[in-house]
């Protein structure tokens, strides 16, 4: 099992990647992160530590330990 670090697991959110852009329009790659916290949540009854974006936080989609 791989385990992915900067992917969330209720979202699904992961890195994008793209350009970034100078003043002289040069272009060179660049990677975004999403915006993941690490947190106690209730699974099946047990508790995990698992890495969840704060969007997944706002909506309620996750029932914290």
């Amino acid at each position: 099992m791989v385990i992915n670090m900067a992917k969330c697991k209720y979202t699904g959110k992961s890195v994008m990647f793209g350009n970034q852009v100078s003043h002289s329009n040069r272009k060179t790659k660049h990677m975004q992160k999403p915006n993941l916290k690490k947190i106690k949540v209730i699974e099946n009854g047990t508790t995990k530590k698992v890495w969840v974006s704060t969007t997944a936080l706002k909506s309620g989609l996750v029932t914290r330990a």
